[in-house]
């Protein structure tokens, strides 16, 4: 058997790093910048008003008050996306709305709330200090200044900063395409009825949901029978058009095991891994293309996803954190696990408020067909390979969910 490291970095070298390519930005929401993005223009690119008001020279204004207001006679009107701005005269304000270019001559802004609104004359209540409520231009970015850096994850804010220096598109790492492939004759695709001896399919679901979690393309075969040929006629005319195939099922020690058999010579190789559940794993090449394949319990599948294929896929796509959080907790009952192996248990994990270790309890045993148990797990307890028992209030290693 090989280590659960060990599997996860080859999986990792498997995925590699994706190509960079450009999309519109509408596309790019939580894709990894594969550049770093300088501004075209400053943000501001002109010095603007923060208020609806009135822009003037604050030397004209200095003895305002409540019971002593300065009236000025107003000469302009600028709204938001006037470009025609007027120069300000001394002794005059130009009524100003929010995000309006400031007039030249005028060096500050005084709120409509602190006037009486006028729009011939205006009374001014209140004194305004050189540069009030003036958003002064390159203020938050310098134009030529990288906006944001390589690697950035492109949330809301990330896609709005790039729009504001006048970007439509961006280089990110390319999303791949991947093939979800369900083996086993004992499949059945709800709602048909089952017959005794069969089960409804679910690992390509949860499969498909996680990996487009991730940005992936995502396609699926949900029941391909236990034989060699059908297994490969399903598959192979869509390698050409595919970066990523996954598969479940039909890698273990059995009699029917038809990934093993179809990809076994074929650039594939399969071996153990040192955990429970999930040890069955494989990886490799087929015609080019990466393929991981997974055990068949649902379990398994869920485990190996956490354990390998997401990280791996993350660090792909330029993530530089793939890991889920990890914290120590307290058991509140006795783990048994298998010498040799890393044990993943479902578990539920709280921290009481003020307290700086947390404690968690399995939901479930360890058995790798008990998926309703991981419905109600918010982590996973790791128990490493050194431990056959976790008493009580020990502490161990938590991942978060």
């Amino acid at each position: 058997m090989i280590s659960v490291d060990e599997h996860r970095a080859a999986v990792t070298e498997l995925l590699g790093t994706r190509p960079g390519v450009e999309l519109p930005l509408a596309d790019c929401a939580g894709l990894v910048l594969a550049g770093d993005v300088r501004a075209g223009v400053a943000l501001p690119p002109f010095d603007n008003s923060a208020m609806d008001g009135y822009a003037l020279r604050s030397v004209d204004v200095v003895e305002a008050s409540d019971d002593s207001p300065v009236e000025l006679p107003v000469s302009e009107d600028i709204p938001a996306g006037r470009t025609d701005v007027p120069a300000l005269l001394p002794g005059t304000a130009h009524r100003i709305m929010t995000g309006a270019p400031m007039p030249p001559g005028a060096d500050s802004v005084v709120m409509v709330e602190r006037t009486d609104g006028g729009t011939g004359k205006v009374r001014i209540f209140a004194a305004a200090a050189p540069g009030a409520h003036v958003r002064r231009t390159g203020e938050d970015v310098a134009a030529g200044s990288v906006a944001l850096a390589r690697g950035s994850v492109l949330g809301p804010a990330q896609l709005g900063l790039a729009s504001a220096v006048g970007l439509d598109r961006l280089l990110v790492h390319a999303p791949p395409r991947v093939l979800v492939v369900s083996t086993g004759t004992e499949l059945v695709l709800p709602p048909d009825e089952l017959r005794h001896g069969q089960i409804y399919e679910s690992n390509s679901v949860m499969l498909v949901a996680g990996l487009r979690a991730l940005g992936c393309h995502v396609e699926s075969i949900r029941s391909v029978a236990d034989d060699v040929e059908t297994f490969r006629a399903a598959i192979e005319p869509r390698l050409a058009s595919t970066d990523l195939v996954v598969t479940s099922g039909g890698v273990s020690a059995g009699a029917y095991e038809v990934v093993k058999d179809a990809l076994t010579g074929a650039g594939v190789s399969f071996r153990k891994v040192a955990m429970q559940p999930g040890g069955p794993q494989g990886l490799g090449r087929w015609d080019g293309v990466p393929v991981v394949t997974l055990p068949g319990n649902p379990v398994s599948v869920l485990v190996s996803f956490e354990a390998f294929l997401r990280p791996a896929l993350l660090a792909s796509l330029g993530h530089s954190g793939t890991d889920r959080q990890h914290v120590r907790a307290r058991l509140i009952e006795t783990l048994q696990s298998p010498k040799g192996k890393r044990q993943f248990r479902r578990g539920y994990y709280t921290q009481a408020q003020g307290e700086v270790t947390g404690i968690v309890g399995p939901r479930g045993g360890p058995g790798s067909h008990l998926l309703a148990a991981f419905t109600q797990a918010n982590c996973l307890i790791v128990l490493p390979e050194d431990v056959t028992e976790a008493a009580e209030g020990s502490e161990v290693d938590v991942l978060l969910l």
